[in-house]
């Protein structure tokens, strides 16, 4: 009986070693499926980390963008104003000029004015689109070498007044 009660005991430990050995050999299984997926979660975390940056960067060149294009509305609504003053003159008897009678009395000087005046706001809007300006454009700085029709993005040296 002592003898069966040893045999027991020592299959006992020998069961406990191997179930142990098995446990351990499990735990490593875990603990190197875990640092896979922790270095998959780091990885994802530096790539999302990445596109946050590109985002910000993006966000900022469309906010940068965006305030060009209000200066440019801006400055094209005071060229728009301005023409409007220029077609809407009071003539020197305080009454409003008809530019229809003036086209039927002086019709030639009114289709050489529209017609330059149409050139001139055609190149208003391709520079408005983003055209680049001239060499003679951006040198203009007499009134009479400048665009009229949209001096402040067609002349950057053109100072009104000035001259």
């Amino acid at each position: 009986m002592f003898s069966s009660i040893r045999i027991a005991m020592i299959l006992l430990i020998i069961g406990g070693a191997g179930g142990g050995f098995l446990y351990v050999k499990n735990l490593k299984a875990n603990l190197a499926i875990s640092e896979a997926n922790n270095a998959k979660l780091e990885q994802s975390v530096e790539s999302q980390k990445v596109v946050i940056e590109q985002m910000q960067k993006d966000f900022k060149a469309v906010q940068e963008a965006n305030a060009n294009l209000n200066k440019l509305v801006n400055t094209l609504n005071g060229e728009i104003k301005m023409l409007d003053e220029k077609f809407n003159k009071i003539n020197g008897k305080g009454e409003q000029r008809d530019l229809g009678d003036l086209a039927i009395k002086k019709s030639k000087a009114i289709e050489r004015i529209l017609n330059n005046g149409s050139v001139n706001a055609k190149r208003c809007f391709e520079i408005a689109m983003g055209a680049e300006l001239t060499e003679k454009e951006k040198n203009a700085t007499k009134k009479s070498e400048i665009n009229p029709e949209c001096p402040s993005i067609a002349n950057p040296k053109y100072i009104p007044y000035a001259n």
